[in-house]
This record gives structure tokens, sequence and C-alpha cells, in this order.
């Protein structure tokens, strides 16, 4: 089988940038309208585009012809015939959404249960979890996970308002008081919840540059001017606020909350739309749900080491069958990745080619915001010239 050229489709949600996947791409910087995420993959809300021999493709009916071929027997047969990954290129130029996302007993459980009830809320699209690896392409800003309660406790009593004082209390319980905090704060009376935020807001332009927690203020204060009377501006303040540098990670498993503020990232998840929304949003919050489905637990350390797994080839290890992610970096030398199944190979610095071990194969050229499409059957891939690319695939 031959290695196919792909091209995958931006999605213009408001928060988007509307020169990150431009320049990227090399495209006329500004954008028309913001793009906020370059999807590539099989998802039925966006399948990506495959080139070949007969003009393009819909990636999802190219796999539905042939899954053993296309995704490999062992792919095929675990995942039901369907690519079970999503990459894809995110650039937030505004901060997205507190969210999270169900674990794979719940989600299958839960989207049961819904699909069982025709007067349900359709809340879950698919019977799926969603755990996802973010890797940074700009410093990129992130809230990832509960930090220490203690922490937040002093950081929201040094507001010095009255009227937090029941999530100061059940923040200084611990661990075991998150649930009462984060459920105060999403239930906080509609009616007051402008004048809440204002006096956060107010409390954080009287602090000092040098104050111990200028950041967490400025956060609140940045976060107010997007989502005026949210109170997941608060329920923000209970997370770990990260700063990747280019080339770190973040990993985010089932039930953390988080939230991407800005930058550009190549993020990999299991293929699926399930999203529990917590705040910073004009959409609807789902209280319950999203209590039944969040971890209330530390997350100590969200940023994810890579480990070298061959000269120039590094990966993030994570505990999931339907993604593995790679990025490998050339200066001239060819290199094979040591993975097989279904592939996708983004370019993302120089020019790549990406080029199967078959004589008579064509290559596929790859530069920055280009992509290009190994099914398993095409065997080993090797990339060369000079630049960066990532390679999805599934777990082998």
């Amino acid at each position: 089988m031959s290695i196919l050229p792909l091209t995958g489709a931006i999605r213009p949600y408001a928060w988007g940038s509307r020169t990150a996947l431009a320049g990227l791409q090399g495209r006329p910087v500004p954008s028309e309208s913001p793009e906020a995420e370059l999807w590539l993959g099989a998802h039925p809300g966006d399948p990506s585009t495959v080139t070949g021999p007969d003009g393009p493709a819909s990636l999802t009916d190219l796999i539905a012809a042939d899954p053993a071929g296309q995704l490999g027997e062992p792919v095929a047969a675990e995942f039901d015939g369907r690519l079970p990954y999503l990459m894809k290129v995110l650039a937030a130029d505004a901060p997205l959404s507190l969210q999270a996302h169900p674990d794979a007993a719940y989600a299958r459980a839960a989207y049961a249960r819904q699909m069982a009830d025709p007067d349900a809320p359709r809340i879950y699209t698919d019977p799926h979890h969603k755990p996802e690896v973010l890797v940074a392409l700009t410093p990129f800003d992130a809230l990832c996970g509960f930090r220490a309660p203690q922490v937040s406790a002093a950081v929201l009593e040094e507001m010095a308002l009255p009227q937090l004082a029941p999530v100061v209390a059940a923040l200084r319980a611990g661990p075991v008081g998150l649930r009462d905090a984060v459920q105060t704060l999403l239930t906080w009376p509609v009616a007051d919840r402008p004048a809440l935020i204002e006096a956060v807001v107010g409390a954080a332009l009287t602090v000092a540059d040098d104050h111990r927690y200028a950041g967490e203020f400025a956060l609140a204060a940045g976060l107010a001017e997007h989502y005026p009377g949210d109170p997941g501006v608060l329920v923000s303040l209970l997370l770990n606020h990260v700063r990747l540098a280019p080339g770190e990670a973040i990993w985010m498993p089932a039930g953390n909350l988080h939230a991407y503020l800005k930058g550009t990232g190549v993020e990999i998840m299991a293929a699926s739309d399930n999203v529990l929304r917590g705040g910073l949003t004009p959409k609807r919050v789902d209280v319950d749900e999203l209590l039944r489905v969040l971890r209330f637990e530390v997350l100590s350390e969200p940023v994810q080491s890579f480990t070298e797994v061959a000269p120039g080839v590094v990966t993030w290890p994570v505990p999931v069958r339907e993604f593995e992610l790679y990025r490998v970096t050339l200066d001239g030398a060819p290199v094979t990745p040591p993975v097989g199944g279904p592939r996708i190979v983004l370019g993302v610095r120089g020019e790549v080619t990406v080029a199967g071990r078959s004589p008579d194969a064509t290559a596929v050229a790859v530069t920055p915001g280009a992509a290009a499409y190994a099914p398993a059957a095409a065997g080993p891939i090797t990339l060369s010239g000079v630049g960066e690319a990532f390679v999805a695939t599934a777990a082998q």
C-alpha cells in the first residue's frame, strides 16, 4: 500500500488564532477568521482527506473499505475497525473552556444510558474516553489538574472576600474538600455571580507585582476579561498553571479538569468528542455530571517527560492503547521511526520526506502544517530531510 498526502480540516472556533495555523502552513497572515484546530484523522466530525491515484477520498471511507490493511489486524480488531486516535494542531489565542473527560468505563455506561432514554439530554456523543497529550510548538499556557488545595486556599484568602469563606474552609480540609469547593463555586447563585467576579478582579488589581500570588491574581483578572461573571474564573485558581516551553508536554488523563489558555501545540487524543465543561464558557455547564466525572485528587506533576527511543526520535509514554506520539528531528540523515500501524506524519519545521520500503512507492513531502498517511500494510517508513515532524499511531 502507498503512503498518501493527507489534508486536515481546520475548525474555526472563536478562541482560535488568525496567525498561527496560517503562518505554520505558509498561507497569508492573518487569516480571514479565527482558526483554532487542524484535525488530522478519521473522526466523523471532520475526517481528513487522502489523495491517491484515483483522486481525493475521505480517510474514513478508505479505512472502512479495508480495516485490516489500513489499521493492521490487531488495531482493527481492538477498535472495531476505526482509527482510534485524532491528531490536532491546536492554536489558542484566547482561553478555552474548563473541561474534563470521562474514563472509558464511565463513557460506555453513560452513553448507553443516554441512548436508551430518548428524553435524556445529549451530553455524550460517543461511548469512548478522551485522554490527551499536548506538546508545545510555541510557549504555551494551560491549566492542568488540581494543585495542592492548601495553596489554593491561601490564594483565595489573600483576596479578603468574606463571601469566599466557605470555599476557603473546604480547601483547608485538603483533597477531601475539593469537591465541596468546586460544587460551591459552580452552583453560586446566578444573580450574584457578576458581583463576585467583579470583587475578585477588584482584589486582583490591588496586588503589587512582587506579591507572592501576583501571577494567580493576574490570571483571574485576565480570565474575567474574557468571561465576566463566570465562576470558572475562581475554579481556575484551584488548578496548576503551567507554562510550557516548546517541546514540553502535558498529559491529561480522564477526570482531570483543565483548560488551554494560549499558544500553539500538537495534540493527540483518543478519537472521542465527549466533553464535560466546568466554566469559562457561554455553553451549558452540567454541574452534576461534571462532579461525577472529575477526579478530586492533586495532580502534582502535569508536565510529561519524553523518552528517547532512537537517535532523533522521542515519545511521551502514557498508559493508553489508542495512541502513541513521536517527534522526529532530522539533520540530513534518514530516520526510520520504530513504529508501525496506521501512521499520520505531520511536518512542523523544514521539509521532511516520508517514504516506504518499496522501491516503486511514491514519497510524500510534508512541509510545515502538511501531513502524510501511512497505512499499516505499507510497512516501515523512513523520514529524510532537514526539519522536524510528529508521527502518530496506535499502540502496538
